[in-house]
């Protein structure tokens, strides 16, 4: 069980395997391991709710800001939720890793130039294009975090464009 929980908690090594005291602050939160999955759980579900209901906006009268504002909000909350699983500075020191460097990066600017688009430029066509870019943006970066996936999706793309 105490695997399962390092695994999940994005701690791949035990505190005396790891470098550092990062392993250690995390392993002194006040958060008990079934607080923190409930946590997580309400978190992602808040940001799929946040998501979902910016889909409900695209009806109303200037929607589609509407809606790139509550899908980036959701996407981000969605995000931050892994945070209660593995710690915020685990959580950067992950998202930050040269591995996730790149996309962590596009993930953050898809964020703000959706957020941009939508309420400072009131530039319908462009937030949806921001949205697009944010949701691709978003599934390799979690990709990122599945072994061998992305190399896997690259392959599958190869293969059907030759």
């Amino acid at each position: 069980m105490d695997k399962l929980k390092r695994v999940l908690s994005g701690n791949d090594a035990t505190p005396e395997e790891s470098d550092g005291i990062l392993p250690y602050i995390n392993e002194a939160s006040t958060l008990s391991w079934s607080t923190r999955i409930k946590a997580f759980c309400i978190c992602f579900v808040l940001g799929i709710a946040l998501s979902l209901l910016g889909s409900f906006a695209l009806f109303m009268h200037k929607g589609l800001a509407v809606f790139a504002v509550f899908y980036t909000l959701g996407n981000i909350v969605s995000m931050a939720s892994t945070c209660f699983l593995m710690g915020p500075f685990n959580q950067m020191k992950k998202m930050f890793s040269s591995t996730r460097l790149v996309a962590t990066l596009i993930v953050i600017g898809s964020f703000i130039l959706t957020l941009v688009a939508a309420i400072v430029l009131h530039k319908a066509l462009l937030a949806l294009i921001c949205i697009i870019v944010q949701s691709l943006a978003m599934t390799w970066y979690s990709l990122s975090y599945i072994p061998w996936a992305r190399d896997a999706v690259k392959k599958t793309i190869t293969t059907c464009i030759v």
